[in-house]
């Protein structure tokens, strides 16, 4: 099963990258312009929304708002990033801060 399952999770993982692409966007929008014109061949208000609803937007919109979430993941990816590089060179300086008071704790107590 675990043969099985690691090739599952190898043909998932291309499937994703590649749908998650501007890429995969445009060849799901061709795929669904295919069928546009025997919709648009009924006459039928009805057929043309629901090629719209069930096609264009479902091939087209699912590649598109996947995209859309790496780029936001990226982002805050990045920031989450420089706020931790922040974070450790505001600890650093903290402890030179604090190592410094302790000296002059020490020098004081010292005087008396």
């Amino acid at each position: 099963m675990n043969r099985i399952n690691a090739f599952n999770q190898r043909v998932a993982a291309k499937i994703t990258t590649f749908v998650s692409t501007m890429w995969g966007a445009y060849f799901f929008a061709a795929i669904a312009l295919i069928s546009l014109p025997a919709a648009i061949r009924t006459g039928d208000v009805l057929v043309i929304i629901a090629w719209v609803t069930q096609t264009l937007l479902q091939l087209v919109l699912l590649s598109i708002i996947m995209v859309g979430q790496k780029t936001s993941s990226a982002s805050v990816e990045q920031i989450i990033r420089e706020t931790h590089e922040a974070s450790v060179l505001e600890l650093k300086e903290l402890k030179e801060i604090a190592h410094d008071i302790r000296r002059v704790t020490r020098d004081i107590e010292g005087k008396k």
